[in-house]
């Protein structure tokens, strides 16, 4: 997580690793890494500002992008390190900013504004470079599997906007995600994702889930990687808030969402499947090398009517059906109404079940299974569950580490057990680099 818009700190940047087993930490006055469990330094170096650190699972291979702050540490130049021999194995200068790397045993990518340049990591060749909407805030995922070796990042809806004769063409909002084989090297899918823009991503361990959300921020959904079947959905809370981030575990059971908010929630995948279409078909027949439906007319807020869509610019053949968005008194009473005063309602109860699918799907997005409260409000924060304990690892952009024991049977609110800073002195830096 890139934080180098504070500037009241000296953290520019923190994120887990893969498999959430290792902490990377990039400084103003270098970079950190630290072991998860037990939590410890395990190496640090002094050499300026970095604002990008990404590691390769618990290999020596770290991909650093400094913050600008002097010519040697340009932010459009991208070093792959080994930290055991204090060597650099690779330098790449990029046209533009890098806002963000990603890597996996077979590929790198870096991410720019408007670019992704995909290489094969054995020899970091340049296999590709993917044209992207103008995505300043770096929204990707990239899986960690090798072998599902998917990227997904936002791409604008197809549908037309209307304007006034002589007005400046608006540029079409990125709802959809975009589904990128990395080992082919070829887009794959499209999926409808949302009617506000996507903000965050996230693929699990084994390729096989993407998990999106909104700027809204009140509607987290799972679909299928690659046929993107829109497979569980979650809902987050009634009020929209700006999601931090979005992860799976290991085993791919739960997801973790954190927010603007003093809260993380802690979701089970398998509580947000469909239970109504128990036995029906699904909402879309995903073909090889085609676009189909992976949202289903929806009322939700945070939803999105229609049919798969692409944008003119991927040539790839798409299906699309009508738009529905009907806009019924009665569907508008339901959505004045508070969300408890519907849930506990006996007369909306029985109403869902006589309506069609896309009034009764406002019901469908489950609520958290458990859910962690923060000291603070306001933070950015990347939150990951351990792969070995039943405990919940949260980093805050303030520097501080939070470890939290969840009842995988119970849920309910999850108890603080130790908390560390990740900021420590310079000469302390510097020590552990000699």
């Amino acid at each position: 997580m890139n934080i180098s818009t504070r500037v009241d700190g000296d953290l520019l940047f923190i994120n887990f690793n893969q498999d959430f087993s290792c902490l990377s930490v990039g400084t103003k006055n270098g970079y950190k890494i630290y072991n998860c469990e037990p939590f410890g330094k395990c190496y640090a170096r002094s050499e300026g500002g970095i604002g990008i650190v990404e590691m390769l699972f618990c290999t020596s291979l770290v991909a650093l992008v400094g913050s600008g702050d002097q010519p040697s540490l340009s932010p459009r130049r991208l070093q792959i390190i080994n930290t055991k021999r204090q060597s650099i194995i690779c330098e790449l200068t990029f046209p533009t900013t890098i806002l963000a790397v990603k890597l996996n045993r077979r590929r790198l990518i870096a991410v720019l504004e408007e670019q992704i340049y995909v290489y094969d990591i054995s020899n970091m060749k340049l296999l590709h470079t993917i044209e992207t909407p103008p995505n300043p805030t770096a929204i990707c995922a990239m899986s960690p599997s090798s072998e599902n070796c998917f990227i997904a990042y936002p791409t604008p809806a197809s549908t037309s906007v209307t304007r006034s004769p002589g007005a400046a063409p608006e540029i079409p909002a990125t709802t959809d995600v975009m589904v990128f084989d990395a080992n082919a090297c070829e887009a794959i899918n499209i999926i409808q994702a949302h009617k506000s823009p996507v903000s965050c991503l996230a693929i699990n361990r084994e390729g096989t889930m993407l998990a999106t959300a909104s700027d809204k921020g009140t509607v987290i959904r799972v679909f299928s990687l690659p046929g993107a079947q829109k497979i569980a959905q979650f809902r987050r809370g009634a009020y929209p808030a700006k999601i931090h981030s979005i992860t799976f575990n290991a085993t791919s059971t739960l997801l973790l969402v954190s927010s603007d908010t003093d809260t993380v929630h802690i979701f089970r995948v398998a509580d947000g499947r469909n239970k109504r279409a128990t036995g029906a078909s699904p909402s879309a027949v995903h073909t090889p090398g085609s676009f189909a439906s992976s949202v289903n007319s929806e009322t939700d807020t945070d939803s999105l009517a229609g049919n798969g869509r692409l944008d003119s610019r991927h040539p790839l053949p798409s299906s699309r059906a009508g738009n529905s968005r009907s806009q019924a008194p009665f569907e508008g009473m339901l959505r004045r109404a508070s969300w408890k005063g519907i849930v506990n309602s006996k007369f909306v109860g029985k109403a869902a079940q006589l309506m069609p699918d896309r009034f009764s799907e406002m019901w469908e997005p489950s609520r958290d299974f458990a859910f962690l409260k923060l000291p603070k409000s306001n933070i950015r924060s990347i939150a990951a569950m351990s792969s070995s304990t039943p405990q919940i690892m949260v980093v805050t952009s303030d520097g501080y580490f939070y470890q939290y024991n969840i009842d995988l049977d119970k849920g309910g609110e999850c108890v603080l057990l130790k908390q560390d800073c990740l900021l420590d002195s310079a000469e302390e830096l510097g020590a552990y680099a000699n």
